[in-house]
């Protein structure tokens, strides 16, 4: 009977033992988020106006609320064209960068730092940086003026007027910087991914007849499809969720066109002390960046064969 009760007894302890280390991590994530992330969508369906009365219960107000607000449609709309114009730049760019940096030449190790410290700089300083350069007599239209192309400069972080008709000119130099932060970090795991074929595949493409370009539309590209599709998808995720640039050189301006969701979140909890609304808006984007995540659960697990995550 003793004998029956220790096996049981170790048995249960190496069952407990890793949640026994998984327990602080738990507590902490616990408080900091899923307990907060409960609040934010019991207050989803609240009128939390006045901090120092309870929350109302009012249902589905403030969900018909956002559904007749024009400025969150424009912010939505905002976010989609960031998504749109950014992750493609973002899957296609860093891969050449990475198949230049690949390659065994002398000094290829000085251009893979030069083009990943842009992503080790802090937001805060890339941004008021890209803002004195985007100025109006800063040094990208002082440039143009030297050329005689825009004699006025452009009104880079001030004009809603759209681009080609579809971005306006403020997100559009936002999302410059966007690309610019990222192409570093992405092309870091390109990189692993080409260092990861064999380079016996390539000598065999290339007694075929498949050398130069043509070697990566035929060998590099179908093996990088499981990293092409994650880094679609982070990229993806990360637009989605854009806020410091918004913040820092355009507060969502003008006339909105450069809000973003996450930035009219931030402006109805902490400017408008909407906080009702904002879980609100929150509930949606959490929705929103949850499709995207559950798509990259989908693709990793389809790539697992291929690539590490």
């Amino acid at each position: 009977m003793n004998q029956l009760t220790s096996k049981n007894w170790m048995f249960i302890k190496q069952r407990l033992t890793p949640y026994l280390f998984l327990l602080p991590a738990l507590v902490l994530l616990g408080l900091t988020v899923f307990w907060p992330a409960l609040q934010a969508f019991y207050l989803s369906f609240t009128s939390y106006e006045d901090l120092a009365e309870a929350p109302q219960w009012i249902g589905l107000a403030n969900f018909l609320q956002l559904w007749k607000d024009t400025v969150f449609w424009k912010t939505l709309e905002n976010t989609f064209l960031y998504l749109v114009g950014v992750v493609p730049i973002l899957v296609i760019a860093p891969l050449i960068l990475a198949i230049l940096v690949n390659q065994k030449l002398r000094g290829m190790n000085w251009f893979r730092s030069a083009y990943y410290t842009p992503v080790v700089i802090s937001m805060v300083v890339a941004g008021i940086a890209w803002k004195w350069l985007y100025a109006e007599n800063g040094l990208l239209n002082q440039f143009l003026k030297t050329l005689g192309i825009f004699p006025e400069g452009i009104p880079w972080l001030t004009s809603p007027a759209k681009l080609f008709g579809i971005v306006p000119i403020s997100l559009a130099s936002v999302m410059a910087v966007t690309v610019w932060k990222g192409l570093g970090y992405y092309m870091v795991i390109y990189l692993a991914g080409l260092q990861s074929i064999p380079a016996d595949v390539y000598e065999a493409a290339a007694i075929d007849g498949s050398d130069g370009i043509r070697k990566h539309l035929d060998i590099t590209i179908p093996l990088m499809k499981p990293y092409l599709a994650l880094v679609a998808v982070i990229s993806a995720i990360s637009a989605t969720k854009v806020f410091e640039e918004v913040y820092i050189m355009t507060q969502g301006g003008p006339l909105s066109s450069s809000k973003t969701i996450v930035y009219y979140l931030y402006e109805q909890a902490f400017n408008n002390l909407e906080i009702s609304y904002a879980c609100t808006i929150g509930l949606v984007l959490f929705l929103i960046i949850l499709g995207l995540s559950i798509l990259r659960l989908l693709i990793n697990h389809q790539g697992s064969d291929n690539i590490t995550i």
